[in-house]
């Protein structure tokens, strides 16, 4: 007989962004994450606020798995030792001062642990690598930002060919070493994190995903955008259920 923790959906924490709407800060998650979570996850997303009085040992107890997601903010320079590049570009230090705590928490407790875009920065720098604030205007590297001009369905179409590491983590996870993605992004992986393993990579050398090394369970970091449709996309999807099946383990192991 199954117990009652098996029969439960896991439940997925999701750090909030805080954004500004009219005269008042709100503490936000993006909608196309909130549904991959549930749809192709299969789990429960709870989205928790970005303040300083939160308790990671409590938040933790609530969890079977985490889900950083991408925004667009960045994470602070002077979290992996630079100054700020263009002052222009929004931060979110509310949001820094809790993923980069929560990362290695997650880690030490054996959750799950899925980062997107600003979540893949995120846990790069977590595990003190540094991130280039420009990619564009690094020689040798192309222009990963996405067309502000055009329709939102043209900005996360595939650009670009990702090249996964053969027999990896995530390879062994999509069924392919070649995948075509969406990119959206202007800041990149600089200096790789110690602890984290590379495991993809863009036509420019550009670190496009990688996993925790020492992690006991799915611990993946991807800097394109899998969650966007992810239920019609035959590449990204595996992304979801592979990280809702780690998170049900965890039920299931309680």
């Amino acid at each position: 007989m199954n117990s009652p923790s098996t029969k439960r959906k896991p439940v997925v924490l999701i750090p909030a962004d805080v954004k500004q709407v009219g005269e008042h800060p709100f503490h936000m998650a993006g909608q196309k994450y909130i549904r991959a979570v549930a749809d192709a996850a299969g789990a429960l997303p709870l989205v928790i606020p970005a303040i300083e009085s939160v308790d990671i040992e409590e938040l933790l107890s609530l969890a079977n798995g985490i889900l950083l997601t991408g925004s667009v903010s960045n994470v602070h320079p002077s979290h992996f030792g630079q100054q700020i590049h263009n002052p222009a570009l929004p931060l979110d230090p509310a949001r820094d001062a809790l993923t980069l705590k929560l990362i290695h928490a997650a880690i030490a407790a054996g959750l799950p642990l899925l980062a997107i875009c600003r979540g893949f920065q995120e846990l790069n720098v977590a595990f003190g690598g540094s991130l280039h604030q420009a990619v564009h205007e690094v020689a040798g590297l192309n222009d990963h930002r996405e067309p502000k001009e055009m329709a939102v369905d043209v900005q996360y179409a595939p650009v670009h060919q990702v090249k996964l590491v053969a027999n990896g983590q995530l390879a062994t996870i999509i069924g392919s070493t070649d995948i075509k993605v969406n990119s959206l992004h202007g800041q990149g992986i600089d200096r790789l994190g110690a602890g984290l393993v590379a495991e993809a990579h863009a036509p420019d050398g550009l670190i496009e995903a990688v996993h925790v090394q020492d992690a006991a369970v799915f611990a993946i970091g991807v800097q394109w955008h899998p969650e966007w449709k992810v239920l019609e996309t035959p590449q990204y999807l595996p992304i979801f259920k592979a990280f809702g099946d780690a998170c049900r383990a965890r039920v299931a192991g309680m």
